[in-house]
């Protein structure tokens, strides 16, 4: 007769931990599994902060204007790793389960620093992967917070805390890689080199199954992505309509009036004298910090001639503004690098066909090598800043 273990609630963290035993677990496989997540990791906070940084700029960060798929590879490689990371993490966390319920929790002040670390670190890993793929979904209602703000402030937290558990751990990682390795298996069950190759099968078909949203070519077997860049209005993903945006009625009114503003005045445009202004065309990508990107191709006016018309000089930054209001991305501002970039436009039409109302219409910035959120919609306003 076979005897239950009595329920989970009433057991010693010492005896719930011997539930779960595996001749798999020992400090070289944790180790292995330590060095590819914290490599994933490193990855993830490196292009996560180049993201913010280059939406939230420093005083002394700079960010070019080409190659103008540069921030498509950074932010796709920052999705594709944080997804990577799901498997990896959890097999991590089942590498070491017993030795997170010992018992006592700790032996001295210095044990108790190393153990808050390891759940501040646990703790974050889990809610920036949890959260990234709420972000990637778009579906914010499990979230009440600003998911920006809250992501990048535990990026430092996961950081902080990964730092100091490899400064403990250093001397154990070294002795477990320069032991030999015993290879011990399973017994009619998985050997350690057969969970390695199950952890980067499950990567390779996370990666395949949602790289597509930024890998054209692969959108068609990528069924994990929510978004397929060739889905929406004029073959284009949308993220706010201009319902959503509160825009419909000033955007496609026809009292619509860009106003650009300058050191010698200001300039007040209709979408007709917009149109018959020189006419320039780029072919561009849209590409989602939520992960999804889309090439097309862009005409309209060059912002550094609409700013030359009200006395702009080279070198200047370019603030755009949209007519939604409310939002934290409805003002945008142009550096120099971008500002003066003739890729940079201010569109009128996406492929041959005048902007939907959805992609910004009457008139929306496109600029190379820019976040989607950043290349502002419906815009009602130009001002260069001197």
């Amino acid at each position: 007769m076979v005897r239950l273990p009595e329920p989970l609630t009433r057991l010693h963290p010492t005896r719930l931990s011997r539930l779960f035993t595996s001749r798999l677990r020992s400090p070289q496989l944790t180790s292995r599994l330590g060095m590819l997540l914290g490599a994933a990791v490193a990855v993830c906070f490196a292009t996560g902060y180049l993201s913010h940084a280059i939406q939230h700029p420093p005083a002394w960060f700079y960010w070019p204007s080409r190659p103008v798929n540069l921030y498509r590879i950074t932010q796709g490689l920052h999705v594709a790793t944080g997804l990577a990371i799901v498997p990896l993490l959890a097999v991590k966390l089942w590498s070491v389960y017993p030795k997170l319920f010992r018992w006592p929790p700790f032996r001295d002040a210095a044990h108790a620093v190393e153990r808050l670390s390891l759940f501040l670190l646990v703790a974050a890993a889990l809610f920036q992967v949890t959260t990234g793929i709420l972000n990637i979904a778009l579906w914010y209602s499990p979230m009440s917070f600003f998911f920006t703000t809250a992501h990048y402030w535990t990026a430092w937290i996961l950081a902080g805390a990964l730092l100091i558990h490899i400064g403990v751990k250093l001397p154990v990682v070294r002795r477990a890689l320069a032991a030999p390795s015993r290879r011990p298996t399973e017994a009619a069950g998985l050997s350690r080199r057969g969970l390695l190759t199950a952890v980067a099968s499950a990567i390779g078909v996370i990666t395949v199954a949602t790289v597509g949203q930024t890998l054209r070519p692969l959108a068609g077997i990528s069924v994990l992505g929510p978004r397929d860049p060739r889905v929406g209005p004029q073959g284009l993903p949308v993220n706010k309509t201009a319902a959503g945006a509160g825009v419909t009625t000033a955007a496609a009114g026809p009292g619509y009036r860009l106003e650009v503003v300058g050191p010698s005045g200001i300039l007040r445009l209709s979408l007709g004298d917009l149109a018959a202004l020189p006419q320039h065309t780029a072919q561009l990508p849209i590409t989602c910090v939520e992960g999804w990107s889309a090439t097309a191709t862009w005409t309209g006016v060059r912002i550094r001639d609409l700013a030359a018309a009200v006395g702009g000089q080279p070198g200047a930054s370019v603030r755009v503004e949209s007519l939604e209001r409310g939002s934290p991305y409805s003002t945008s501002t142009l550096p120099p690098p971008h500002a003066d970039d003739p890729l940079t436009l201010l569109a009128l039409t996406v492929n041959g066909e005048p902007l939907d109302l959805d992609h910004g219409h009457p008139c929306r910035l496109i600029a190379p090598n820019r976040p989607g959120v950043l290349q502002t919609k419906w815009v009602s306003r130009v001002q260069v800043l001197t």
